[in-house]
C-alpha cells in the first residue's frame, strides 16, 4: 500500500507527457476561462507602454526639490488616456493623474496631498527621488518577452493579461473527456424512488460536478450492475474517453469485480491502494492505452480521493502541469486524536475568527456521509504522524473547489 505522498508521485510519473498530443482549437478570449494555453504568448509592446503615474499629483523633475519647500510653475494637466506635448525645463511641472504618461523631462511624482496651488505657482513640501509614484515603461515585460508560456491554466488574471496584449483569440488544448462508470446492483438513477436497501447515483453526478470544476467533459455511463459481462462492455465503452473513472466495486468483497474483470481485459495497475481515509481502495493504472482510477464507491471517498488523486491527472491530460493539492494552513478549533497513522481528510469548516483561519470538523457519520461534506467548505488534513492535536496547533487544511 502507498503512502499519499508515494502514490502522488506515481501517478506524475507515469503520466508524464500525457498531455502533449492532446488536440488544441482556437477559442475567443471570453470562451477560454479555464482552458490550458497550448502557444507561448508574447507581449506586443512594452508593458507599460510608457513611464506610468501612479499617484494624482505633479509630474516633476526630482533635482528641482532638492530643497524644499519648492515653488514651481504649472505648464498643464494630463490625464490617463491623454499626452502631454513639449518638454519640461527646470522649475517647471505639470499636473498628472493616476495612469497618465509622464511628460518629457520629468522623473517623479508629487502627490496632491504635499503641494499646493495658487494659479500657475505650485509650491511643494516634499522632495521626491527619481521614479517615484512612477511605474517604468517596461519593467512589467519588455516587448518580445514571453509573458504566458504553453501548459499555463487561464484564470481571471491570465484572461485579462491576454487581453491587454491584444490575444482576442487564443491557441487552447481540447479539454479531455472523462467517462464516468457508477458499479453497484444497491444503485439506481437519481430520478428513481429507490427500494429501502437501495441508493441514488450520487457519485456520478458529484463526480460529474468535480471534473466539470477541474475543467474536464463529463461523459456519465449507464450504471454498471453486479455482472461481469455487462462490467465488460461499460468499461470498453468508457475508453472510448481520453479518462476513465470508477466508483464502487474496487474492494476484494464477493461482488466486486471491478479489478477481476479489468485484468481480464488486460490492465496494468500502478497503484492498488493508498494509506488515506476515506479512499483506501483507490486503484489506478492503464488500460489499453488509456487512464483509469478506481475510485471506492462511499460518497465520501469518491469525493477526496477524486480531487487529490483523479484531479491532478486530469490536469496532465488538459495540457497543464500536475496540479498537486494545495494545502493551506489554519488553527484547529478543539483537539484532534487518530492512531491509525494514515493521512486522514476530515470534512471541516475554516472560518476567521480574531485574525487567524480557524478550522474546526463538521458533524459527520463517515465516508458515506453526504450531509457533512455539503455542510463542509474544507476537508482537515490529518498527516500519518500526528497522533495528537491540541486545540490552537496549526494543520493543513484542503480547500473545496467542486
Amino acid at each position: 500500500m502507498h503512502s499519499y505522498h508515494d502514490a502522488l508521485a506515481i501517478i506524475r510519473q507515469k503520466m508524464a507527457g500525457a498531455g502533449s498530443a492532446a488536440p488544441t482549437e482556437i477559442l475567443r478570449l471570453e470562451h477560454a476561462r479555464g482552458r490550458v494555453l497550448a502557444e507561448d504568448i508574447a507581449a506586443d509592446r512594452d508593458y507599460p507602454p510608457f513611464h506610468r503615474s501612479t499617484r494624482d499629483g505633479f509630474a516633476v523633475r526630482s533635482p528641482d526639490l532638492s530643497s524644499v519647500p519648492a515653488t514651481l510653475t504649472s505648464r498643464g494637466e494630463v490625464r490617463a488616456g491623454e499626452h502631454f506635448d513639449g518638454k519640461l525645463g527646470p522649475g517647471e511641472c505639470v499636473a498628472i493623474m493616476t495612469g497618465a504618461p509622464l511628460p518629457a523631462g520629468t522623473d517623479a511624482v508629487v502627490m496632491l496631498e504635499h503641494a499646493r496651488m495658487a494659479g500657475s505657482a505650485v509650491t511643494i513640501d516634499r522632495a521626491v527621488t527619481a521614479r517615484e509614484n512612477v511605474v517604468e515603461q517596461g519593467s512589467e515585460a519588455l516587448k518580445g518577452a514571453v509573458v504566458l508560456r504553453r501548459g499555463r491554466r487561464l484564470g481571471t488574471g491570465e484572461i485579462g493579461l491576454l487581453a491587454s496584449v491584444g490575444k482576442a483569440r487564443v491557441q487552447v488544448f481540447v479539454p479531455p473527456q472523462v467517462a464516468i462508470l457508477p458499479t453497484g446492483d444497491e444503485v439506481v438513477p437519481v430520478d428513481r424512488l429507490p427500494e429501502w436497501f437501495q441508493i441514488r447515483n450520487s457519485n456520478a453526478l458529484a463526480l460529474a460536478a468535480q471534473v466539470s470544476a477541474a475543467g474536464g467533459v463529463p461523459q456519465i455511463l449507464r450504471i454498471a450492475p453486479d455482472s461481469r459481462d455487462a462490467l465488460r462492455r461499460l468499461i470498453e465503452e468508457g475508453l472510448e474517453s481520453d479518462l476513465l473513472v470508477l466508483t464502487g466495486g474496487v474492494s476484494k468483497g464477493k461482488y466486486d469485480y471491478v479489478r477481476n474483470v479489468m485484468e481480464e481485459l488486460g490492465a496494468e495497475f500502478h497503484i492498488e491502494g493508498v494509506a488515506i481515509r476515506p479512499g483506501k481502495p483507490l486503484v489506478f493504472g492503464r488500460l489499453k492505452g488509456k487512464w483509469f482510477f478506481g475510485l471506492p464507491g462511499n460518497p465520501v471517498s469518491t469525493f477526496v480521493t477524486f480531487e487529490v488523486f483523479a484531479r491532478p491527472a486530469m490536469a496532465l491530460l488538459a495540457g497543464a502541469e500536475f496540479e498537486e493539492p494545495i494545502f493551506l494552513r489554519a488553527r484547529l478549533a478543539e483537539s484532534f486524536r487518530q492512531k491509525l497513522g494514515l493521512t486522514v481528510f476530515v470534512p471541516a469548516r475554516v472560518e476567521t475568527r480574531d485574525s487567524d483561519p480557524i478550522v474546526k470538523p463538521v458533524g459527520w457519520q463517515g465516508s458515506g456521509d453526504l450531509v457533512g461534506v455539503a455542510a463542509a467548505n474544507c476537508f482537515l488534513v490529518i498527516h500519518p504522524e500526528q497522533t495528537d492535536l491540541a486545540a490552537g496547533e496549526w494543520v493543513d487544511v484542503l480547500i473545496k473547489r467542486w
